[in-house]
């Protein structure tokens, strides 16, 4: 395994860290992180729910983190680790902000805007291209967004009986 793999691993098991938080906060578990010349500059996990804030998103979340970092809204150089395939909006953002490389872990049958639905960080329309690499620690990423899932579906069923 080289360097950067080994270095790729380790990032985005901080990025499920995040998602963790998301989680354990009732949050769809969606954890990113933003790396700067090896150093994490930006994180975030999903905090729409607790902020009643749509754009809160952990890829936005964590972009806005690393730009105040830096003081600048590009982040040329950057790489951006992400859980789950970003949905438009933050594929959108992560253009805008030049980031040079999105890892993520799980795609996104439902949302996915990277590679799944939408191609928005490579295609030629736009004047910014990011380099796409998904599948790092995939399968960990998908069992902690189906155990979420799995935990909301049993809780609501069993408040249906209760009800019921």
């Amino acid at each position: 395994m080289s360097v950067e793999e080994q270095g790729d691993l380790f990032f985005m098991r901080e990025a499920i860290e995040e998602s963790r938080l998301a989680y354990g906060e009732g949050e769809v578990p969606v954890g990113a992180i933003v790396v700067f010349e090896r150093s994490i500059i930006g994180r975030g996990h999903n905090r729409v729910i607790q902020t009643s804030d749509p754009t809160a998103h952990a890829e936005i979340l964590a972009l806005r983190e690393a730009a105040l970092a830096v003081g600048n809204y590009r982040l040329t150089g950057a790489t951006l680790y992400s859980t789950i395939e970003p949905c438009a909006m933050c594929a959108g953002a992560i253009v805008h902000a030049r980031i040079h490389r999105l890892v993520y872990g799980a795609s996104d049958p439902r949302a996915g805007a990277v590679e799944t639905h939408f191609q928005i960080c490579t295609t030629d329309f736009l004047n910014h291209r990011v380099t796409v690499e998904k599948g790092f620690l995939e399968a960990d990423c998908r069992r902690m967004l189906q155990s979420f899932f799995r935990e909301r579906r049993q809780q609501s069923n069993a408040e249906r009986c209760e009800s019921g």
